[in-house]
């Protein structure tokens, strides 16, 4: 109507950061609070089961101190995760197609002799690039070179759990226990080994008969003892459920973290701590 102001709207109360649909915070997932996967993606903080009484620092608005619930962390991001399957079909088709090649009854029932040493060789050759190329990506390969360097870390709570045989239940573990370090370690000094003897029996004409008898005798033992890794490592992931669900989605409860791995649990804290403090 003519004559007649508009009353001023309400001004707007800016949201504080790090609360409910606020600046999101990375590789820390908790009751009310925006994340960040690995892959950068923005999601709501949500509720999330498997964790429920888990609790870091609050050093935001609310005054340090104050517990702020912490349902999930992020174990491994997506680049870790891709690298993962990527490396575990190429190892399946290597130990498959070993086994063709070296176990006569599985040879005889196969054939295609020449497609199935193809296909193994083929498959070896391409095993170090995803390694490589992961390692190599600036922010794709971040959380991986974090890893990487953990597992070549060694305290004395890991010589401490491999002593025992994992059951002395006073050791404060890091991410992964010393076993996982060791499993890593062979793996991945397996990869050289394996490429290098396989490339001389696949190519023998350039190499002299002692070579040639040296590496197949290295590469057959090798073999044997991916095999028997490789399988371990699968009866380990599938006794621990938690564990082998965040191989696919990246995501562990902050339960699991302070049972199985305190060490991180804490780092993982201080680090949601400090994100708290500097917003």
């Amino acid at each position: 109507m003519a004559g007649t102001t508009r009353p001023p709207e309400p001004a707007r109360t800016p949201q504080a950061p790090g609360r409910g649909g606020g600046v999101p915070r990375g590789g820390v997932r908790g009751v009310g609070h925006g994340v960040v996967c690995g892959d950068g993606a923005a999601h709501d903080g949500g509720a999330h089961d498997g964790g429920a009484g888990d609790s870091g620092r609050d050093g935001g608005d609310g005054g340090v101190g104050r517990e702020r619930p912490v349902t999930q962390l992020l174990r491994f991001d997506r680049g870790e995760r891709v690298l993962h399957w990527v490396n575990a079909t190429l190892f399946g088709v290597l130990v498959v197609t070993a086994s063709v090649l070296y176990v006569p009854p599985l040879s005889g029932a196969i054939g295609r002799r020449e497609l199935v040493k193809t296909l193994h060789v083929y498959a070896g050759l391409a095993l170090p690039v995803p390694l490589l190329a992961t390692a190599a990506a600036r922010r794709w390969g971040s959380a991986f070179r974090a890893d990487v360097r953990r597992l070549n870390r060694w305290s004395a709570d890991d010589r401490r759990w491999l002593r025992s045989r994992g059951r002395d239940r006073s050791v404060r573990l890091g991410k992964f226990n010393a076993g996982q370090k060791l499993n890593a370690a062979f793996v991945a000094g397996s990869i050289p080994v394996m490429l290098g003897t396989g490339a001389i029996m696949r190519w023998p004409q350039q190499w002299p008969l002692s070579w040639r008898t040296g590496a197949t005798f290295v590469h057959d033992w090798v073999y044997l003892g991916l095999a028997v890794t490789i399988v371990g490592h699968i009866l380990f992931a599938t006794n621990d459920k938690a564990s082998l669900a965040s191989m696919r989605h990246g995501w562990i409860s902050g339960a699991w973290a302070r049972r199985h791995a305190p060490r991180w649990w804490d780092e993982q804290r201080r680090r949601s701590a400090d994100d708290d403090r500097r917003e």
